[in-house]
């Protein structure tokens, strides 16, 4: 069974049968590493960000968005599969770049789908997703994990077993081993050193040649290359996962000290150019109006970009939220959100409603004219209705999760968290600091965006209807209108860690 049509994809099939050609666009999704809610200038940040600026002044800016997760990787299979990353086998925590993959080749996943339109597509960037190594007979000597394995041969299960056409890409976050680029899953050379670098010191197996402050020339590069060389004939989608300013915090010589803020801040001003250098192809090949840009964040800023001293500049990283990067407090997963899309969206324009990662399958399968099977995107909402300015987006509320699996849920105004503290790297930190804390926590967001006066003792009833609506959507296997389908890695269809304090919500 496939999904409903809606309107727009309706009219989109209804012009392939009769043979009447349509443009459909390129997409192009940005995807920064640790970039926080407050840290672009357009949303009220010190350093400057001239492209992102640019973007929200052309197109739209979504000031209530979220990852599905408060950490990269979960967040990463969200957005390609359009499935809450809970669902998945991986429950909390992030791969490193020597782990399993975590999509199956048998899932739909936005890169299929498009696809199936006639894409051509590439991942360019970090992809932290898993990759099947070919292990050597004889481990190499050599510090650090990572040395049993064959560089000689390509990765397998990665991008181009998902459906992208090709690939460029880092295997996880630019401070994890190994150091070494592979393309179309094949590494472009042979590790023989070993390199770390600092913030944290990872030691593993790397090429001679690559040095992690080289990573945005190198990607700016490939995507305007992957850009340059499309036809009009067929359109293509660009998923860009950047490696900043994640960790190492390695500004390039050309963009050090161009703050006069420190690392993070010179790190930022350099992934703004990357988008940049994105905008720039696209004027240059006179494809900017029919084509869909996305910008947006893997989850909040990390505290490994000095917050506090940045604060004391009057920068707050993730603006007014609370908490940072793994937290299941907004500010571990409400991030930055451009589109960009000339023929459609208007320029300067904001919208409130809020949205998730996992909603960019169904987007783009919307804007391509796809329909998919109810199997698929068990958590995607087309966003198209919202880039339109109409009513008619399905989302009705939205699943938040944290680094040690931690859940909350928000649905309009309200936000119900089912733990006591941050369920993540901020105080009250999970296990000792959140003894003696009230065992979930209720917020009214439109009054209290800071989330400081926990509700949940008082109002019983919200929080029970709440957790309802949570334990449904996790039992269901998906949050959209279809079949209950399974979640992966647990008895049934049901998460202990999430409903265990179910007991204790009744009035």
């Amino acid at each position: 069974m496939m999904m409903p049509r809606t309107p727009q994809t309706t009219l989109l099939v209804s012009l392939l049968a009769a043979g009447i050609a349509f443009s459909a666009p390129n997409i192009i999704f940005i995807l920064a590493d640790d970039m926080g809610y407050g840290d672009p200038a357009y949303a009220g940040g010190k350093i400057p960000t001239p492209h992102l600026d640019r973007m929200a002044k052309e197109g739209m800016d979504f000031t209530d968005a979220h990852t599905s997760s408060a950490v990269c990787t979960p967040t990463r299979y969200g957005i390609l599969t359009g499935r809450y990353n809970w669902r998945s086998p991986m429950k909390k925590g992030v791969l490193n770049g020597f782990s399993d993959p975590l999509i199956p080749e048998s899932r739909m996943t936005v890169a299929k789908l498009l696809g199936n339109a006639g894409y051509r597509s590439s991942v360019i960037g970090k992809w932290h997703l898993g990759l099947a190594w070919e292990k050597l007979d004889k481990p190499k000597a050599g510090k650090g994990p990572g040395w049993d394995i064959d560089y000689s041969k390509p990765a397998r299960r990665g991008p181009l077993a998902l459906g992208f056409t090709e690939d460029f890409l880092f295997p996880a976050s630019l401070d994890m081993p190994p150091y070494v680029y592979l393309r179309n899953d094949k590494p472009i050379g042979i590790p023989t050193v070993t390199k770390a670098f600092k913030q944290p010191n990872r030691p593993g197996p790397a090429t001679e040649d690559f040095e992690a402050a080289d990573v945005l020339t190198d990607l700016a590069r490939e995507s305007r290359e992957f850009i340059a060389r499309q036809t009009a004939e067929k359109p293509f989608f660009l998923y860009l996962p950047l490696t900043s300013p994640h960790t190492p915090l390695v500004p390039s010589e050309k963009w050090q000290g161009k703050s006069g803020m420190g690392d993070y801040a010179d790190f930022m001003m350099e992934t703004d150019w990357v988008v940049g250098e994105v905008l720039a192809e696209l004027d240059a090949r006179g494809i900017a109006e029919n084509t869909l840009v996305i910008f947006t964040s893997d989850n909040g800023c990390s505290p490994m970009a000095d917050i506090p001293d940045l604060a004391k500049m009057g920068h707050l990283v993730n603006g007014p939220l609370r908490g940072h990067k793994a937290d299941i407090f907004e500010g571990g997963h409400r991030v930055p959100f451009l589109v960009r899309w000339p023929e459609k969206v208007k320029a300067g324009s904001k919208c409130p409603v809020t949205v998730c990662t996992t909603d960019f399958f169904a987007t783009a399968a919307d804007v391509a004219g796809m329909e998919f099977p109810e199997t698929a995107a068990e958590d995607s909402f087309s966003m198209l209705p919202l880039l339109d300015g109409k009513e008619g987006f399905g989302r009705k509320s939205t699943i938040h999760h944290s680094i040690n699996g931690s859940f909350a849920i928000r649905e309009g105004k309200w936000k119900l968290i089912l733990c006591p503290g941050s369920g993540g790297w901020s105080d009250p930190k999970p296990g000792k600091a959140e003894k003696g804390l009230y065992p979930v926590q209720l917020y009214d967001l439109e009054a209290d965006l800071a989330e400081t006066n926990n509700l949940a003792e008082n109002d019983p009833e919200r929080v029970k209807a709440l957790a309802d609506l949570l334990s449904k959507s996790i039992r269901d296997g998906r949050s959209t209108p279809g079949a209950k389908q399974e979640n992966d890695g647990w008895p049934g269809t049901t998460p202990a860690a999430a409903l265990e304090l179910l007991p204790q919500l009744k009035p």
